[in-house]
């Protein structure tokens, strides 16, 4: 392994740390307040986690099976956004908007811990293919991704509704689904470029 492979090693274990201990912070407020969006995104640290594990692990993996994982984190990609809408649904019937405050303040940590993230892996964002590319890809949206919390927060204390906390756990939703296609189009071109024929 080069020392260039070694240090997105290192970074990407980093970032899979950051975001398992920050999943277990939102998870745990999302439940206490009762909010979509935070719920969402725990869940979306939680699926980033593994995705950076994954990536650690097939770094000295062959350019055919860096694509194949490639594919597989597109997959991935999908289930926070997935998750997000059956949580979504529940809350249509019972429209209880979440505490604003925590809500914003817990949205302001997710974006510090993303934005560091995004910080560590943007050097290499262009490095191993589709691997890496879906965990720059992750840590950039989920920074948008919290700001949109941040606001929801705002919105929430004027309009004392549960409706801006559900508009963007659905635009989460949205943000993962584009990300999971453009990690598995990055992931179809590498398989083309080993087999041009296929």
């Amino acid at each position: 392994m080069t020392t260039s492979e070694e240090d997105l090693r290192r970074a990407v274990l980093i970032v899979a740390i950051l975001n398992l201990t920050y999943f277990g912070t939102e998870f745990t407020v999302a439940e206490i307040i009762g909010s979509v969006s935070l719920l969402a995104d725990s869940i979306d640290f939680l699926e980033d986690a593994s995705v950076n594990f994954l990536i650690a692990v097939a770094l000295g993996w062959t350019l055919a099976r860096r694509a194949l994982v490639g594919k597989m984190l597109a997959g991935i990609l999908l289930i926070p956004g997935l998750a997000t809408l059956w949580m979504a649904w529940q809350k249509f019937s019972l429209p209880v908007p979440p505490e604003a405050i925590l809500l914003s303040l817990t949205g302001g940590g997710a974006l510090v811990v993303n934005l560091s993230c995004a910080l560590l892996l943007t050097k290499y964002r262009h490095d191993a293919g589709s691997l890496t590319r879906a965990a720059f890809l992750s840590a950039r949206n989920d920074a948008f991704a919290n700001m949109a919390i941040i606001a929801a927060g705002f919105f929430t204390i004027y309009t004392v509704s549960a409706w801006p906390d559900l508009i963007v756990g659905l635009g989460i939703a949205l943000m993962n689904a584009d990300a999971a296609r453009e990690v598995y189009t990055a992931a179809r071109e590498e398989q083309k470029a080993l087999n041009p024929i296929a």
